[in-house]
C-alpha cells in the first residue's frame, strides 16, 4: 500500500540530519514573552527581534491596542459568519473605508489573510483560457490562485522586463490576460522595476496587480508601497496587501478602481465561504492604517535603520541578497543549510532572533539569514545587532 508520506521522505531525511548535529530547530522556536515591537524572550533569554515583519512597529501602539479592546467590549471575540452572511460588523466597514482612504482608490475589500486574498482575488479574476503571467520569484499564495483558479500560468525570469515583454507577445491578443508582480521579493528584499513592466503589461492589453505586502506603511510618499514610489500606482489594476506586516495585525485585503470591482464579493470563494476576522483585530488594522498614513518620521527612521545595517554587514565581509539596501528586509547569504543552521543558532544564543530560509521557498536554492527591521529599532540596537553577527559569524566561520 503506498504512503502518502513518502513524498516528504527527503525533506524528513535532510530534518533528521540537520538535528543529528546538535542544532536546535530553527521553526519551531517559541517567544515565551513579548515586551516590545522589537524584544522578546526566547529560551528565557531576552532577544532582539530582526525577523518578524513588524515593518512599523504598530503591534504596541497605545491607540491600536486600546481600539482592540474596545471592540472586544463591545461586538464579542468573534463573528462566526462569513462576510455575505452575519460577518459583516461596522467594524469591517471602518477597516475597509480607511483603506480606501489610505491608497485614494473607490473599492476595498479585506479578507481573513493575506494568503487568502491572493488566492481570492487571482483565481477569482483569471480562470480557464485565461493567462496570468508571473515573476519565477512570486509567493506561494500567488501561485496557489493561479492553481486554483485554473488559468495558464506563464513565468518569466525574476525582475526581467524583457522576459516579461517577450512573454506578453506570444500569448493570444484576444486572450484574458493578468500580469502578477510584486513590489517588494521577501526573500532578498529587492524591489521590482513597476514602472517598466506595467508599461510592457498595458500595452500588451493585460490587467496588472501588485502584491504591496511588504512595502506598505514604509515605502513611498504616503506608504502607499513601491507602484507608488515609482509613479505608477494609479495605472494598476488591483494591489493586493496584508495587515500581517506593517499594519502590526492579521489579515488581507484588496484596493481597485475597477468599477465592476464590487461583485467579487459575490463569487469570490476564499471571501464568501471563510468566516470573517473577528472585530478586535478589524479595529486594530483600520487604527493602525490610519496612523499609518501619518508615519512619515517612522518611515524616514526605518530607512535609516536599513541603510545602516546592510553597510555593516557587507562591512563584515557578510554576502547580501541585494548591492544596496532596497526594503526594510535584508538577507544574508549563507554558504549551505547546515552553516545556515549552525549561524541562526550562534546568533539566537547572543540574543538576536532572524528568520532561517531555505529551499525550496528561497531563489537558486540558497540558504538566507532574513533580517526584517522596525521602524522601532533604535540606533544601538542596530550597532548591538552588527556586534552579534560579527560575533557570531567568526565563531561558525562564515566570516574570517
Amino acid at each position: 500500500m503506498t504512503d502518502l508520506f513518502s513524498k516528504f521522505d527527503p525533506l524528513i531525511q535532510q530534518r533528521e540530519a540537520l538535528l543529528a548535529t546538535g542544532v536546535k530547530d530553527p521553526f519551531s522556536l517559541v517567544m515565551e514573552a513579548v515586551k516590545s515591537p522589537t524584544v522578546a524572550v526566547c529560551n528565557g533569554k531576552e532577544t532582539i527581534l530582526l525577523g518578524t515583519y513588524n515593518y512599523m512597529g504598530m503591534t504596541f501602539d497605545p491607540d491600536v491596542i486600546e481600539a482592540g479592546k474596545n471592540a472586544l467590549d463591545t461586538f464579542g471575540a468573534g463573528t462566526t459568519g462569513s462576510r455575505v452572511l452575519n460577518g459583516t460588523y461596522q467594524g469591517h466597514k471602518e477597516c475597509e473605508e480607511a483603506l480606501k482612504e489610505f491608497y485614494a482608490m473607490d473599492h476595498a475589500m479585506v479578507f481573513s489573510t493575506g494568503y487568502q486574498a491572493n488566492l481570492g482575488i487571482i483565481s477569482t479574476i483569471a480562470g480557464k483560457g485565461d493567462y496570468v503571467i508571473l515573476d519565477i520569484d512570486s509567493h506561494a499564495s500567488i501561485y496557489d490562485g493561479c492553481k486554483m483558479g485554473d488559468a495558464e500560468i506563464v513565468a518569466f525570469r525574476h525582475n526581467d522586463i524583457e522576459a516579461l515583454e517577450k512573454r506578453l507577445k506570444r500569448l493570444p491578443a484576444e486572450a484574458g490576460k493578468l500580469v502578477v508582480l510584486e513590489g517588494v521579493y521577501s526573500m532578498l528584499g529587492d524591489i521590482a522595476p513597476l514602472r517598466e513592466m506595467i508599461r510592457v503589461s498595458k500595452e500588451a492589453g493585460a490587467m496588472v496587480l501588485v502584491d504591496e505586502a511588504h512595502s506598505m506603511g514604509f515605502i513611498g510618499p504616503n506608504g502607499r508601497g513601491v507602484a507608488e514610489d515609482q509613479g505608477v500606482l494609479e495605472d494598476v489594476d488591483f494591489v493586493i496587501g496584508t495587515f500581517s506586516k506593517s499594519v502590526g495585525t492579521v489579515g488581507g485585503f484588496c484596493v481597485s478602481n475597477h468599477p465592476k470591482f464590487e461583485i467579487l464579493r459575490l463569487v469570490c470563494r476564499p471571501y464568501v465561504f471563510t468566516a470573517s476576522l473577528p472585530p478586535s483585530v478589524v479595529a486594530t488594522a483600520a487604527t493602525s492604517i490610519r496612523k499609518l498614513m501619518h508615519g512619515s518620521n517612522k518611515r524616514a527612521h526605518l530607512w535609516e535603520n536599513s541603510k545602516r545595517l546592510h553597510k555593516g554587514l557587507k562591512e563584515l565581509g557578510f554576502q547580501l541578497g541585494t548591492d544596496e539596501p532596497q526594503s526594510a528586509i535584508i538577507a544574508v547569504i549563507m554558504p549551505d543549510l547546515e552553516r545556515g543552521a549552525a549561524m541562526w543558532e550562534a546568533l539566537l544564543a547572543e540574543g538576536l532572533y532572524v528568520n532561517l530560509a531555505r529551499p525550496p521557498a528561497t531563489p537558486a536554492n540558497m540558504t538566507l539569514l532574513r533580517c526584517s527591521l522596525c521602524a522601532e529599532h533604535s540606533a544601538e540596537q542596530v550597532e548591538q545587532i552588527l556586534g552579534m553577527f560579527a560575533a557570531a559569524g567568526r565563531n561558525v566561520g562564515v566570516i574570517s
